[in-house]
C-alpha cells in the first residue's frame, strides 16, 4: 500500500495572514490541494493530513480527498508524523511531505517510492548555489549518504556543502512507526525532529538514501508572499511551456495563467491577460482574446471569445462571444451563436444560430434556435422571493428594450415589438406589442428649449 502524510498543522506566521498557510493558492489551487492531487496521480491509496491551526479551512476544502489527524501540540515534525495513527499497522510505503511544498511533481513522488526498493528511508535532497540555512546532506568519500547536519551545527567544511535536505521523505511504513517511538526531544527547542530518524534507521542497520531532485525549485518551500509569487511563476512557466509544446499558441506566456487541471486541444490561440482555471476544457481552433476569465468552462471548437467571463458553463462550436460578456451558472450556448458586448446570461440555454448582440440580460431562460434578442432585452426573473423561468421558442424575433416578466413563454415564430413589457404568453406566430400611446404636443418643444436658454 502507498500512503502519504502531509504536515499542515503550522500557522505560518510569516505569511501574515488569518488563513492557514497551506490554504494559500498557487495559481488557482491551495498548496495542500496541489500536493493531494499530485499524490493521487500516482495512485497513493491513503492520504493523512496533519492539521492544527486553521484546521476547519483545510477539512472544509479537501473534504474526503484526505483523512485527517489533529496535532494538538506543535512540538516538531517527528511528533507530527506520529499522529497519523491510521497508518500505524499497515504494510507498504509512506511519503512525508510538508504542506508548504506544492510544486513536487508526481514523477518525483514516484521516483521516491521506487528508491525504497533497496532502502527503508529516502531523503529528497537538492543542490543549491546558496544553501542558506538548510540542513546539509553529508556523504562519505564513496558518495554514500551519511547524515544530515543542521546549518547551525555545521563546521566550516560542512557549511560549504551545497546539497541540502528538502524536508521530504519516503519510508517503509512499518519501520517508520516502529522507530519514530525512539525520537527524543533532548535539544534546545525541545522538539522531536524527523531528521533524527536518519541516525536511528542507520543504527538498526537499515539502508538510508538521499536522492537529488533535478530541479531544486520543484522542492521550494513557501513561507511568505514573495515565495508564494515565486512558486506561482515556476508553475505558470511549467504549465505554459507544456501547452506550447502541445500545439497551443500563447501570444505572451508571462501574462497567461492556466491552472493545472485545465485541458486544451490543438491550434488554439490565447492572448495575454487571460486566466483559465478550474476544470476548464477547451477544444481546438479557438481564439481566446485579451481579458478572458474561464472557470470550469467547457469550450468547443472554432470559437472566437473576446474579453469574456465564463464560469461553470458550456460553449458549443463556431460561437462568437464578446467583447465584455458574462456567462455564469450553467449556461449552455449552442453552435453558431453570437453574443455581443455587455451581455449577461445566467442559467440560460441559448439555441443554435441565435443572436444577442448587446446590452441584454437573460436569467433562468431557455431560448430556441434562430432567435434574435434585441438590444436592451431583459428577462425579469426575480420577484424578490423566487426565480422564475422564461421560455422563448424557435424563430422568435425580440425587439429592442423588451421586458419579459417571468414566468412567461414566447411561442415559435412570434414577434415582440420594441419597447414592450410582456406579462402574458405570446402564441405561435403572434406579435406582442405593449406601449404607452405616444402623444405629440405642438410647440411644446420650442417652449421647453426657450426656458432652458433663460436658465443659462
Amino acid at each position: 500500500m502507498r500512503s502519504a502524510i502531509i504536515l499542515a498543522a503550522g500557522k505560518g506566521t510569516r505569511m501574515k495572514s488569518s488563513l492557514v498557510k497551506p490554504m494559500h493558492k498557487v495559481l488557482d489551487k491551495p498548496m495542500v490541494e496541489h500536493i493531494v492531487d499530485n499524490l493521487k496521480q500516482i495512485n497513493v491509496d491513503k492520504i493523512v493530513t496533519i492539521i492544527g491551526y486553521g484546521s476547519e479551512a483545510i477539512t472544509a476544502y479537501l473534504k474526503d480527498k484526505s483523512e485527517y489527524a489533529i496535532q494538538e501540540e506543535l512540538n516538531g515534525t517527528g511528533k507530527a508524523v506520529s499522529y497519523a495513527t491510521q497508518l500505524e499497522d499497515l504494510d507498504g510505503q509512506t511519503l512525508v511531505i510538508n504542506g508548504d511544498c506544492p510544486l513536487i511533481q508526481p514523477k518525483t513522488f514516484q521516483m521516491m517510492f521506487e528508491q525504497l526498493q533497496d532502502a527503508k528511508m529516502v531523503v529528497l535532497s537538492a543542490v543549491l548555489d546558496d544553501p542558506k540555512a538548510y540542513g546539509r546532506i553529508v556523504r562519505d568519500q564513496s558518495g554514500n549518504f551519511v547524515k544530515i547536519v543542521e546549518a547551525k551545527d555545521c563546521d566550516d567544511q560542512q557549511r560549504m556543502i551545497k546539497e541540502i535536505n528538502t524536508g521530504i521523505y519516503a519510508f517503509d511504513n512499518r519501520s517508520l512507526f516502529e522507530y519514530i517511538k525512539e525520537l527524543r526531544n533532548d535539544n534546545t527547542q525541545r522538539e522531536y525532529y524527523i531528521t533524527d530518524l536518519v541516525k536511528i534507521f542507520s543504527e538498526h542497520d537499515h539502508q538510508v538514501k538521499a536522492v537529488v531532485i533535478k530541479d531544486p525549485d520543484e522542492a521550494m518551500g513557501i513561507n511568505d508572499r514573495l515565495e508564494l509569487y515565486q512558486a506561482s511563476k515556476w508553475l505558470q512557466r511549467k504549465i505554459n511551456q507544456y501547452w506550447m509544446r502541445n500545439g497551443v499558441t500563447l501570444i505572451e506566456p508571462e501574462m497567461t495563467f492556466i491552472g493545472p487541471d485545465v485541458r486544451i486541444g490543438e491550434d488554439n490561440i490565447i492572448y495575454p491577460n487571460t486566466f483559465i482555471e478550474g476544470k476548464t476544457v477547451i477544444g481546438s481552433g479557438n481564439t481566446i482574446r485579451t481579458g478572458c476569465y474561464l472557470l470550469n468552462a467547457e469550450i468547443g471548437n472554432d470559437n472566437d471569445i473576446d474579453n469574456a467571463r465564463i464560469t461553470d458553463s458550456k460553449i458549443g462550436d463556431k460561437v462568437k462571444l464578446g467583447p465584455w460578456i458574462h456567462l455564469r451558472m450553467n449556461c449552455i450556448i449552442h453552435d453558431g451563436n453570437r453574443l455581443g458586448n455587455f451581455v449577461e446570461f445566467k442559467n440560460t440555454e441559448f439555441g443554435g444560430y441565435s443572436n444577442c448582440a448587446h446590452l441584454t440580460y437573460c436569467g433562468d431562460a431557455t431560448i430556441g434556435k434562430h432567435v434574435n434578442m434585441g438590444c436592451g432585452t431583459v428577462t425579469v426573473n426575480y420577484d424578490g422571493v423566487n426565480k422564475w423561468h422564461t421560455t422563448i421558442e424557435d424563430d422568435v424575433f425580440i425587439g429592442c428594450n423588451v421586458n419579459l416578466i417571468a414566468p412567461v413563454t414566447v411561442k415559435a415564430k412570434a414577434v415582440v415589438a420594441a419597447g414592450t413589457t410582456v406579462t402574458n404568453d405570446v402564441g405561435v406566430g403572434e406579435m406582442a406589442i405593449g406601449r404607452v400611446r405616444q402623444e405629440n404636443k405642438p410647440g411644446y418643444g420650442i417652449k421647453y428649449m426657450d426656458k432652458e436658454k433663460i436658465k443659462k
